[in-house]
């Protein structure tokens, strides 16, 4: 640990004895996430409890070059909370305090350490909404939320992570505290900092404090499964509804065999699955008036007979809805554990799904993997699930790298790109340049730069060396 050794008891001053750890188990949980197979020690796991805490962490690490690495819950999928580099890993789950949630504003303050299903159920019971949802939103952090400008199944509707935070505080690379905007809904008031922040993948700062916009919460939802013979015809039937005028509070994909197999993961028969079937819409409507959302809801239900559906199940109860939820919410863990260790977190224009299909399942037989396919099918956000023998990770990994550039080059194609919301991290740094020409890499590189002149921070992830 060279340096970084010597400054051990300068840690424990500033955090205190009992939040830093150098212990090989410590060390051992804090190397890998969710992503694939990765692994990458720490050298030095610390837990603060205050921006100015990590104020002082950073301006000592600023000054000796050491890496830090910010870390959430560890439910990333991209990489972005492993320490490649070692040195400091700065652990946010002592910060996990709701400080303030404003009714009269319609807004809540925030730490990072706060766990997103948390929030959600804090400010429910003021009948009050925070959208986002990831389907690791019962363990992830919503500061791991704000780096990666995550999304979930109430973005077709209700947006991302990006269209409720009002403003964050913020520690620097070389130790300042900042906040970047106003606790208000419109700020023409220079650069915008905080959407600069939001979705950086914990490269530009560490956030400290969030304030988010939060909205009424609906009174009402409802939930309908629809079976279809064809693939690419449920990727039709997705465009075809919100050409009709629907805008449903989600719209989900799951592809046949990712549907058996997290059916068999959680013991749960409500799906009736049949040999001739290919793939599930989940379809949910939500708002304030019952008849309203009936009425829609048969509209679709109409609508859709005209793309090869079976016949819809409507959920009758909550616990109905909770077991149709929970299925979609596993399929990551379940696909998995089952050997699909690869994934991609695919975006295209929503009308594009089809092609976008019917070109992952091509690639499948041109480069010998197997792929199953489920997601935000209602934003065109596809989570494309990989098994090839042999190989369980991507990074690095020369058996897997050709088939991936093919892929994400259909996706270029078709006007997507390679990353709705798990982020770049360390895993799709080597396809960036499929999206972005040197120019515009070079100006994000040159952003980096101004915030993090010694690139200590988090580096390694997004851009690939020079």
């Amino acid at each position: 640990m060279g340096n970084l050794h010597s400054l051990l008891p300068v840690f424990k001053q500033i955090i205190g004895d009992s939040y830093v750890f150098v212990d090989d188990e410590n060390r051992n949980k804090y190397a890998h996430d969710e992503t694939e197979n990765l692994h990458f020690l720490p050298d030095i796991i610390i837990k603060p409890r205050t921006a100015e805490e990590i104020s002082e962490v950073m301006k000592l690490c600023n000054h000796h070059k050491i890496p830090v690495t910010p870390r959430g819950a560890g439910t990333g999928l991209s990489g972005g909370a492993l320490p490649q580099f070692g040195g400091v890993l700065v652990s946010f789950e002592r910060m996990n305090n709701i400080i303030e949630i404003d009714e009269r504003n319609l807004q809540v303050i925030t730490e990072p350490g706060v766990i997103t299903e948390t929030l959600q159920n804090a400010v429910k019971e003021k009948g009050l909404f925070y959208p986002p949802d990831p389907s690791s939103k019962g363990s992830c952090f919503i500061g791991g939320n704000i780096a990666e400008n995550s999304g979930g199944p109430k973005a077709v509707k209700y947006g991302v992570v990006k269209d409720y935070v009002l403003n964050l505080e913020v520690v620097l690379p070389t130790g300042e505290i900042i906040w970047t905007g106003a606790n208000v809904l419109k700020n023409a008031t220079g650069y915008n900092l905080t959407q600069l922040m939001v979705g950086s993948e914990g490269t530009l700062g560490l956030v400290t404090k969030i304030v988010l916009k939060l909205i009424p919460f609906p009174k009402h939802d409802l939930l309908m499964l629809v079976p279809f013979n064809n693939l690419e015809k449920a990727g039709e039937a997705v465009s075809a509804i919100f050409r009709a005028g629907f805008t449903p509070s989600a719209l989900e994909l799951v592809e046949i065999n990712a549907l058996k197999i997290v059916s068999k993961f959680v013991d749960s028969s409500i799906v009736p699955v049949t040999d001739e079937m290919e793939a599930h819409l989940i379809i949910e409507l939500d708002g304030n008036h019952m008849d309203a959302l009936m009425t829609e809801m048969e509209a679709i239900a109409a609508l859709l007979t005209e793309y090869d559906c079976g016949e819809v199940f409507f959920a009758d109860d909550a616990q109905q809805k909770e077991a149709l939820w929970k299925l979609r919410r596993r399929v990551a863990e379940a696909v998995k554990i089952d050997g699909y260790t690869i994934e991609e977190d695919t975006v295209v224009p929503r009308a594009e799904l089809p092609k976008l299909i019917k070109g992952v399942k091509e690639l499948g037989k041109a480069y010998h993997f197997d792929v199953v396919c489920y997601g935000h099918a209602g934003d065109g956000n596809l989570h494309i699930r990989i098994k090839k023998p042999g190989s369980i990770y991507s990074l690095n990994n020369p058996e897997v790298i050709p088939a991936l550039r093919a892929l994400f080059t259909l996706v270029k194609s078709l006007g997507g790109t390679i990353s709705g919301e798990h982020g770049i991290g360390l895993i799709q740094k080597e396809f960036i340049d499929i999206v972005y020409s040197p120019v515009e890499l070079d100006l994000m590189r040159g952003i980096k730069k101004v915030f993090d002149p010694n690139n200590i921070l988090n580096a390694g992830k997004i851009f690939k060396a020079n």
